[in-house]
């Protein structure tokens, strides 16, 4: 895929990762909206990493890092762009950027009810971890 291009997100393309995500994710979290994003990449310019093909945005990955552990969110590539190595590239890049920043192992937050999302992190050689359950506590109403 020669014309696929991985870079980080810019506050200019905020509106359309967020319209993307309605096409192309799984789910949606208390964080997914213009703030949540921006303060995400205010807070940390490097993190939401967008794939584009010949210009149009065809895939995302969050690769956060607290400074102790690297946390994935959002790879997301759209329906009709699937099963063509955007997904690995995204996940690639985040790797990469994590090894870079000193990390040692990711983890990634993959809904239970979504099949496909499962067979390709399995793919990419990531595994659950079945003692571990999500707690949360939302801060807003």
């Amino acid at each position: 895929m020669t014309d696929l291009r991985i870079r980080a997100a810019t506050p200019d393309d905020l509106d359309a990762v967020l319209a993307f995500w309605k096409v192309a994710a799984e789910g949606t979290s208390i964080s997914d909206d213009l703030s949540g994003v921006e303060r995400l990449v205010a807070r940390d310019p490097e993190a939401l990493v967008l794939a584009e093909l010949d210009g149009e945005l065809v895939g995302t990955v969050i690769a956060g890092f607290d400074g102790w552990r690297c946390h994935l969110y959002r790879l997301a590539v759209h329906p009709d762009r699937r099963r063509r190595g955007i997904g690995g590239a995204l996940l690639a890049a985040a790797e990469e950027r994590f090894v870079q920043l000193g990390g040692r192992r990711g983890d990634a937050m993959v809904l239970t009810r979504n099949e496909t999302a499962q067979h390709a992190w399995r793919a990419a050689g990531y595994g659950p971890e079945e003692q571990w359950r999500r707690w949360v506590k939302p801060f807003t109403d």
